[in-house]
């Protein structure tokens, strides 16, 4: 799929948009008071694979978080900062890679303008993310309701004061809890600006739903090439969203890895196949071959439906034929169907 044209900005050691790959973020959800506590869940985070790591800093004692993080990961540092324009410049002290902040809500040009020369001279980008409950009164007093206009408009109006001083490593994010108005509202901003993207839906709700909205939401904007990173916000532990991310990127071939195909089963099958696929997927899970596997649950649908998987198995009556491209090498007994399977993969 075409991506969209963007400015690329440089966060630590990743670069976002500009061509480069999608990268996958979250945010620490530990009391930024608990340093040992946020540096083990950072730890974690990176272990499953997050590329870019965001931390709250709402006070100058969080300030010490920075630092911190800095010396136990590798990952980008993103500091999350709300109306106190000089926990900006401190954090850029700290040697922060990016930061959050909304222009518009720090108050006049010249904390404005420390904010922006302070970037400029460490190579520091910033993030303005506006959401829907969140808009400026001269906004919402011309729209009269938040819309996905207004949304975009008021990203761009922060943008717009960073621009005032010569100030454009920006990266913008427009985000809703309604998967339709986060939508329209990054598809208005993806023809009006040059810069990159971070994708989500914001209180997208627990693991279940939140999940199936921001698979929506953001799968369906990088569908139509808009995106440079992403978020998947859920009530739930941070290693979640990362493994959700990565799975949206994957489902529209935006990033390797194992792919697995497996039959939803029906009246023919006679293996516990449902076990089979989850045993799979754990055993593949660290997997970073460009494949795709196949698990189904009959020859029906084995070699036949899924004749395009580089590897498969289909459950037989206490046995299960191996198969690869469609072609079948053998039968396998089911209680050696896993270990069969990974012994072939190991030979792709």
């Amino acid at each position: 799929m075409g991506r969209r044209e963007t400015k690329q900005i440089q966060v630590g050691h990743v670069r976002l948009g500009g061509g480069a790959p999608v990268t996958v973020q979250s945010m620490l959800s530990v009391p930024s008071t608990d340093i040992p506590g946020s540096v083990a869940q950072a730890k974690a985070l990176e272990q499953a694979g997050c590329q870019v790591i965001r931390a709250a800093v709402p006070d100058m004692d969080a300030v010490r978080l920075i630092p911190a993080l800095k010396q136990a990961v590798s990952v980008p540092i993103v500091a999350d900062i709300h109306f106190d324009y000089r926990l900006a410049l401190e954090c850029c002290a700290a040697g922060v890679d990016k930061i959050r902040i909304n222009p518009g809500n720090i108050g006049s040009d010249s904390r404005v303008k420390a904010v922006a020369d302070a970037c400029r001279q460490r190579g520091v980008p910033i993030r303005v993310g506006v959401n829907d409950g969140s808009l400026e009164k001269h906004i919402l007093a011309k729209y009269g309701r938040p819309t996905p206009q207004a949304l975009c408009e008021s990203a761009l109006y922060h943008a717009s004061l960073l621009e005032k001083f010569d100030f454009t490593d920006i990266v913008l994010s427009m985000k809703a809890s309604s998967v339709d108005f986060t939508i329209q509202a990054y598809q208005l901003a993806a023809g009006r600006c040059p810069y990159p993207l971070h994708l989500g839906i914001t209180h997208a709700g627990t693991a279940r739903m939140g999940v199936i909205k921001s698979a929506i939401g953001i799968g369906g904007l990088l569908q139509q090439g808009i995106g440079d990173t992403i978020r998947v916000s859920l009530a739930a532990d941070p290693v979640e969203e990362v493994k959700a991310g990565q799975d949206i990127l994957q489902a529209l071939g935006l990033r390797g890895g194992v792919k697995l195909i497996a039959c939803p089963t029906c009246g023919r099958t006679r293996i516990d196949l449902i076990g089979l696929a989850q045993q799979v997927e754990q055993a593949l899970a660290g997997c970073q071959k460009d494949i795709t596997v196949a698990v189904m649950g009959c020859g029906v649908n084995g070699p036949g439906e899924a004749r395009e998987a580089d590897i498969g198995i289909a459950g037989g009556k206490g046995e299960g034929l191996l198969f690869k491209k469609g072609e079948i090498l053998r039968k396998v007994p089911e209680g050696r169907l896993l270990a069969e399977l990974l012994a072939e993969v190991d030979k792709l």
